[in-house]
Formats: structure tokens, sequence, C-alpha cells
């Protein structure tokens, strides 16, 4: 096989380009095997790489593997915004006004287009607890004492995130994880840790979040959607935050400036979303 395909690099959460968390695009990825695209992936070297293919199910508007440089996810959720970005700055016109329907592992996936943003329906959280030996341990690999874990459970959204509420945004953005502890405690089939701390009267943003992720290639990730829709998950059970929507800072710890915007709908869906921005386009070589 030797031929081009179509490619774009989307930063993602943001509109300002290289200040949020880039996915890579194959706009058609129809003929490629799943070594092939892992292959990509693991060369892209980016949080996530996702091929665009023809979908199974005659809801969906397209199917989409996203790939992480050593594994295959069921879902992932910057990379979900981000695909759908390109699909449409391709030319892709949705089957339904205002509505993008996405297939991938955890199934069909809802993604409302609203003028300049994207949010997507986050599949339903499986939510399970976590046992106070095992948040001692997390809180030692964090390097912080253990009553600083507020809140703590492990949610399915697609990807397995462990996810601890901090005391503070400040004790957020101040941690220095040991990642050798980390690979270690975390469990296969589970993605990562992501920790979050309230930040008290902010105009711009209510919470503070980071995502660390050393068993899928990922240190940490500059802004994870996935991440934070388990974040909203425990934000709506615990009620942290009075009102129906807020907007997540993250990346600041690498460089970036990401902002997720949240928002608890009538029906009880979730829905996670922000902008994105097109940085590189082109072909790729296969």
């Amino acid at each position: 096989m030797n031929h081009q395909v179509p490619f774009k690099q989307v930063d993602v959460f943001t509109n300002i380009p290289f200040m949020g968390n880039p996915v890579a695009v194959v706009l058609n990825g129809n003929e490629l095997s799943t070594e092939q695209m892992q292959a990509i992936a693991n060369w892209m070297n980016l949080s996530e790489t996702t091929f665009v293919c023809t979908p199974s199910d005659p809801q969906a508007d397209y199917r989409l593997h996203i790939f992480t440089p050593r594994s295959e996810l069921p879902f992932a959720g910057h990379p979900t915004i981000g695909s759908a970005f390109a699909v449409l700055e391709h030319g892709l016109k949705p089957k339904a006004a205002g509505r993008l329907v996405q297939e991938c592992g955890r199934g069909l996936v809802s993604i409302h287009i609203y003028e300049d943003k994207l949010f997507f329906e986050l599949p339903e959280p499986k939510v399970e607890s976590i046992q106070s030996v095992d948040v001692a341990e997390l809180a030692s690999a964090l390097g912080v004492d253990p009553n600083s874990i507020k809140a703590s459970a492990i949610i399915d959204v697609g990807a397995v995130w462990i996810t601890l509420q901090l005391s503070n945004a400040g004790e957020v953005r101040n941690l220095r994880p040991d990642m050798a502890k980390f690979s270690a405690l975390i469990p296969p089939g589970i993605t990562g840790v992501t920790v979050f701390g309230i930040i008290p009267d902010n105009p711009e943003s209510d919470i503070e979040v980071r995502s660390f992720a050393p068993n899928m290639g990922i240190n940490e990730d500059p802004v994870c959607g996935s991440g934070n829709g388990c974040v909203a998950t425990l934000v709506k059970e615990l009620g942290l935050i009075g009102k129906p929507k807020y907007v997540a800072s993250q990346g600041q710890c690498v460089g970036r400036n990401g902002r997720v915007e949240v928002r608890f709908a009538d029906n009880g869906k979730i829905l996670i979303g922000g902008q994105a921005v097109t940085c590189i386009e082109g072909a790729m070589k296969i």
C-alpha cells in the first residue's frame, strides 16, 4: 500500500493554536489494519491519534478508532471533539442538523454543535469506590497527605480514571507525582489518575484538573476530556458546584491553557465541550 491519506492535527479545548491538547486525525482509516493504526499512533507520540472510518451503525456519521502510543481506547474525550471538528472542517455533512453521532468502542456518542463549540454526551459513567489503603498509597505517589484527598472513586466512561478531589486548586497545581509509584499502583484496565481541586471565586474557571497516565505512555495529558468527564461525575454526585454548568482549567503545568466546559443537562446527561483549532493539515503517505 502506497497512497496519501488526508490528515489534520487539531488542538482541542482552546481556540489559540498550541495552547490546548493536540490530536492527530487520519481522515480515512478504512484500509488500515489495527497494527498499522497502532504503529502510526506510536510514531505520532501524542496522547491520542484517531482514524475516521465508515460506520457500521446506520445512525452514526462515522466510526472512530482511538489509539494512545501503546493501545486502542474504546472512548476518549479530547480526540472525540478534535475528530468531530476535523470531519466537519473536511466537509462532512451531519445526518441530523446540529448533531454528529460517533461510533466507537464504547458505542454511539452524540456530539452537539453549538456555534464555535462542540459538546459530547459523556457515556453513562460506572462508579466504584476505592479502599482507604489504596487512597493512602495514591496520596504517597502524589506526594500529599492522605487527608488532602477529600473524595475518591474509580470512574469508567470508556476510559477509566482513578478520580481524586484534593483540598484546593493550588495543591493540584503544585503536585510533583512519582511516576514510577503511579505505574506500579495503576492496575491493568485503568487509564490513569485524574485529580482536581475547586477554585473559589474565580470568574474564569471553577476547577483545576490534572491527568496522569504513565502506563499509557503519557505522563501528563495536557487537557483530558474523559478525565474531566470523571471529575464532572463526582462533582454532580457530591454537589460540589451549585450551578448547571462550570468551566475547568487544565494544562498550566505543561505550558498549555485548556478550558473545558461542563454542562449538566435536564435529561441527566453530562456534556463536555469546548473549542478547537486546526494547527496542521496535509496528507500522510501510507
